[in-house]
């Protein structure tokens, strides 16, 4: 018996669906839209995030040593900043490798360095990166307190300009999601509400034969949820689509090869996306015609 109430139950929901094409068509424009506008902002973001720790991993602060500095005093520092807090790797550097790294860089133009070779101007150095971007200038004022280091370099204003972005992106999102949600959850009600004004005599009557609210309730429900998950499918679909190929377009320019970074595949943010998706989706949809049969239920 329960069973038949519950096939009954979702049957109605999707006849109702389909039975209400025009604003079907409406409420699924609408949130596709929703869903679409939010996926923007959660892919842009999770990709901020995933840059901002790859430099966390791969950019850090260059600390330079005097030429007078012992190797006894260099090795000493090396370990002193490998045991500090919030530091994750500690490289050294010696002058010739930092020649060869100039060379590498200005491999077409070698003629200006040719009188590096018999005098290296360049300091040995360690490369330090971090766990935290956030704490680069208190390692930095850390490892100033050794005598041996004649200065220190760091992308710090990338940092920062990284961090304000990704929390800023974050804000925005929260932001834009809620207004999106709303809309998304006013279209549907008044979606339902053409649905359920035209039941409102059968309504009524399986009011006063005792019919439950849940009983009354559900098939609208149902069709809310489903609304829900189409859009969810299309949505996640045509963000899919349109993702690889900007990947696509932005992997092959230089910028990110000059980083060492790549983007995140949409397989890599699959299940994060598909589960708010859905929650989102189903959620909305079940909010927006649990508001639109309020009215109706009250007799």
């Amino acid at each position: 018996m329960r069973y038949s109430i519950f096939g009954y139950l979702i049957g109605e929901g999707f006849r109702n669906v389909f039975k209400n094409k025009k604003s079907t068509i409406a409420s699924l424009v609408i949130m596709c839209a929703t869903m679409f506008i939010f996926g923007i902002f959660f892919v842009v973001g999770e990709n901020v995030n995933h840059i901002t720790k790859t430099v966390e991993e791969q950019q850090g602060i260059k600390v330079f040593i005097y030429d007078e500095a012992t190797q006894e005093q260099t090795t000493e520092l090396g370990n002193k900043i490998s045991q500090m807090e919030y530091v994750n790797t500690c490289t050294y550097q010696s002058k010739d490798q930092a020649l060869e790294e100039v060379k590498r860089m200005f491999k077409n133009r070698k003629s200006l360095l040719a009188t590096y070779e018999e005098k290296n101007p360049f300091k040995a150095a360690y490369i330090v990166t971090l766990t935290d971007l956030t704490k680069v200038d208190e390692v930095q004022n850390q490892i100033l307190t050794s005598d041996i280091v004649a200065s220190i370099t760091s992308k710090s204003e990338t940092i920062e300009a990284l961090i304000k972005i990704a929390d800023g992106l974050k804000i925005i999102t929260i932001i834009i999601l809620i207004i999106l949600v709303l809309i998304s959850i006013f279209i549907i009600t008044n979606t339902i509400k053409l649905t359920v004004h035209s039941r409102r005599k059968e309504i009524s009557i399986m009011k006063y034969v005792g019919a439950t609210n849940g009983f009354i309730r559900w098939p609208f429900m149902v069709e809310g949820m489903l609304i829900g998950v189409i859009s969810v499918l299309i949505s996640i679909l045509v963000l899919g689509i349109c993702y690889n190929v900007v990947v696509e377009k932005v992997e092959q320019s230089l910028l990110l090869a000059n980083m060492s970074v790549q983007l995140l595949s949409m397989q890599e943010m699959f299940g994060v996306l598909i589960t708010v998706y859905l929650i989102l989706g189903i959620g909305i949809g079940a909010i927006g015609s649990a508001i639109s049969m309020r009215k109706y239920l009250d007799v």
